[in-house]
């Protein structure tokens, strides 16, 4: 795996997630991460989807690597990410659910529930994601499968 500062990360939130996406891309610029914030840009009410889109459409065009979604619960930013067909985006509310989430199922969007997380453990929950690689094997056949296919 790259380190963390050799990524390319797409970066979104909503209201909820706003506060919490601010003091991660402040942790990822001091550590020399290259990324981009598709918004929102405040605590003023909005939808998820608007943000969510446009940073998937940027990891399917492969303009970054990975992404980092935030919203109150994790769930309707995930859901929207991934009804795009490259994103395997994954809620994670602690460290070992990353970990899992990379090894099992080659997340690419780490999914944040801004409002059930400290700061704290976001940064464990980050962390242990961009350290962890996908092992391949017999996970292989199995995340082939999740795209959606048309018969």
């Amino acid at each position: 795996m790259k380190e963390l500062s050799e990524q390319k990360i797409a970066i979104c939130a909503d209201h909820a997630g706003f506060e919490l996406k601010e003091l991660i891309m402040t942790d990822l610029g001091a550590t020399g991460v290259e990324f981009k914030d598709f918004g929102t840009y405040s605590t003023a009410s909005c939808d998820y989807p608007d943000f969510a889109h446009p940073m998937a459409d940027a990891i399917e065009k492969g303009e970054f690597e990975y992404g980092i979604a935030i919203c109150g619960s994790g769930n309707g930013i995930s859901m929207t990410a991934n009804k795009h067909q490259g994103i395997r985006a994954a809620i994670c509310w602690k460290p070992e659910l990353a970990v899992l989430a990379r090894q099992h199922n080659n997340a690419n969007v780490l999914s944040l529930p801004a409002r059930f997380i400290s700061e704290e453990e976001a940064f464990e929950i980050i962390e242990d994601f961009f350290k962890t690689d996908f092992e391949g094997g017999r996970h292989v056949n199995r995340v082939n499968k999740i795209p959606l296919h048309k018969a």
